[in-house]
């Protein structure tokens, strides 16, 4: 007579348990992690625009739409995962929005906006007030999505 190797029934059972629970966990986490890389590119996008935005606002005292200046059409500002980046707001508070594509994207951020907003800190006799600048970082999505840059405002 042989004896049998090999697993039982059970030990296989609670091997495929296993599985299934780590793959509940790590399947919702890389579809964040998708998400936030798709984010990412809304950020290298707007911070393209800032120093076009601070040379704009501290030469004329106000803030550029998209077409002023050197800043094109907002369609000309798009990548695979953006729509576009527009640019405007009311002088100090000059603003970079970028839009999310409504498809293509994850879907927790699709549609979505991340916004780059100037803040003016200086007190000069200049059109800006002497240059410095800081910038704050709002989004219609949510917190999970952004870059820890981003301070979540939507």
């Amino acid at each position: 007579m042989q004896k049998q190797q090999g697993f039982t029934l059970i030990e296989l059972m609670i091997v495929v348990a296993i599985i299934g629970i780590l793959a509940a966990i790590a399947i919702p986490q890389y579809q964040n992690y998708v998400a936030r890389s798709q984010m990412a590119e809304a950020v290298s996008l707007t911070d393209g625009l800032k120093n076009d935005v601070i040379e704009y606002y501290s030469t004329n005292g106000s803030c550029p739409t998209n077409g002023d200046g050197s800043i094109g059409s907002a369609n000309n500002y798009n990548g695979q995962y953006v729509a576009s980046v527009s640019t405007g707001g009311t002088a100090p508070a000059c603003t970079i929005t970028a839009t999310m594509k409504s498809s293509g994207v994850s879907s927790g951020i699709a549609s979505d906006t991340l916004t780059l907003t100037m803040n003016d800190n200086s007190s000069g006799t200049d059109a800006a007030g002497g240059g410095s600048t800081s910038w704050s970082c709002g989004s219609t999505a949510q917190a999970k999505y952004l870059p820890s840059s981003c301070t979540h405002s939507g």
